[in-house]
C-alpha cells in the first residue's frame, strides 16, 4: 500500500541515520579524549576499576616521594657516620703514635682535641628535615625510625601502608642528656695491662665529654705528659671498640639505604605496570577509531542519500493525479 501519511522508507532511513549519528558521536568522543571508556556510562565495570587503580597510583606516587625523603635521611646519617669513622681512625693512629718514646703527648692531645671537635661538629650537622640520627639533645632516647615503604591493596579491597624501620639508637654518637646513649660519650669497658705486673686490669673510657646531664663515669680519652703506656693501650682498645660499633651501624644504614633504593625502583616499575593496565581497559585504539570514523562517514553519506530517495517517493504520487 502506498500512503502519503506514513512514509515507511523515510522512517527506516531516519532510524538508520540516528544510529549512525550516535555511533559517530561515540567515535568522535573517543578520538578527542583518547578514551574509549571516559565515563561510567561508557562501561561501568571498566570505569570503576580504572578509577580505583588511578587512585592507587597516586598513592604510590606519594610513596615514591616518601622513599626519596627516607633515602635522603639515611644518606645524611651514613655520610656523617662514614666521615666520623675516618676521624676515629685518625684518633686511633694518634694514640698509637703517642706510645713512641719521647713523643710530646701534649701536642698529640691538642690534635686529639681538634679531632673530637670535628666529631661533635659532624654529629650535629648530620641533620635532614629536622631529624638527626647521630646527635641527640632530647631527654627521650632516639628510637626506631619508620619510613613509608609501600601502599598495598589486598584481594578483599583492604588498603594498608607498609613501612621500613631502622633502629637509630645504634647510630647516635653524641647524647647531651644521657652519655650512655651516645657511642662516643658512653663508657667503654676494656682490659689493659696492669702496671708492674703481667696481669690485665679493667678500665673504662669515653671519647667526648658533651656535658651530658647524666655523664659517663669512666676516664676521658686525652693525653698528658704523665699518661702511662698502659692507659694509652686501654684508650686504643676503647677507640677500637667504638670504631667497630660505628662500622656496624654504618653497615646497617647502608643495607637500609640499599633496600630503600630497590623499593623505590620497584614502586616506579609498579606505577608503569598499573598505567599500562589502565590503558588496556579504557584507552581508545586510535587506529581502530579512525577506521571506524571513516566507515561511519561513508554510512552517513549513504544514509542521507537513502533518506533523499525515500522522501522523493512520496512526490512521485502526484503524477497519478495529472
Amino acid at each position: 500500500m502506498t500512503s502519503i501519511m506514513t512514509n515507511a522508507s523515510a522512517l527506516a532511513a531516519l532510524a538508520t541515520m540516528r544510529n549512525i549519528d550516535a555511533n559517530m558521536n561515540d567515535t568522535q568522543n573517543a578520538i578527542s579524549s583518547g578514551f574509549r571508556v571516559n565515563t561510567a556510562a561508557d562501561n561501568a565495570a571498566y570505569w570503576s576499576i580504572a578509577t580505583t587503580m588511578r587512585s592507587d597510583n597516586k598513592a604510590l606516587s606519594t610513596v615514591s616521594d616518601a622513599l626519596g625523603l627516607a633515602a635522603a635521611k639515611t644518606d645524611t646519617a651514613y655520610t656523617g657516620l662514614d666521615s666520623s669513622i675516618s676521624v676515629i681512625e685518625e684518633i686511633k693512629a694518634k694514640l698509637v703514635a703517642s706510645r713512641e718514646p719521647g713523643v710530646d703527648k701534649t701536642k698529640i692531645n691538642s690534635e686529639l682535641s681538634e679531632l673530637k671537635s670535628q666529631l661533635s661538629s659532624i654529629s650535629q650537622s648530620a641533620s635532614f628535615s629536622g631529624e638527626n640520627w647521630l646527635y641527640n639533645s632530647s631527654t627521650t632516647a632516639v628510637g626506631t625510625k619508620e619510613m613509608v615503604g609501600s601502599f598495598t591493596r589486598s584481594s578483599t579491597g583492604t588498603v594498608s601502608v607498609q613501612t621500613l624501620t631502622y633502629d637509630a639508637s645504634a647510630s647516635v654518637m653524641v647524647d647531651t642528656q644521657d652519655a650512655s646513649r651516645g657511642e662516643l660519650t658512653k663508657d667503654v669497658g676494656v682490659s689493659q695491662p696492669q702496671t708492674g705486673t703481667t696481669s690485665m686490669t679493667s678500665a673504662t673510657y669515653y671519647l667526648i665529654n658533651a656535658s651530658s646531664t647524666t655523664s659517663a663515669a669512666g676516664s676521658e680519652i686525652k693525653l698528658t705528659t704523665g699518661t702511662s703506656d698502659n692507659n694509652i693501650d686501654g684508650m686504643i682498645s676503647a677507640v677500637d671498640k667504638m670504631l667497630t660499633n660505628m662500622t656496624d651501624a654504618a653497615s646497617k644504614l647502608g643495607a637500609v639505604n640499599s633496600r630503600i633504593s630497590m623499593q623505590d625502583s620497584f614502586v616506579m616499575d609498579l606505577q608503569d605496570v598499573i598505567n599500562k593496565g589502565i590503558g588496556r581497559l579504557v584507552d581508545a585504539d586510535m587506529n581502530q577509531e579512525s577506521t571506524k570514523l571513516k566507515a561511519l562517514q561513508t554510512q552517513q553519506q549513504l544514509g542521507i542519500q537513502s533518506l533523499s530517495i525515500a522522501n522523493s517517493n512520496s512526490q512521485n504520487i502526484l503524477s497519478l493525479f495529472r
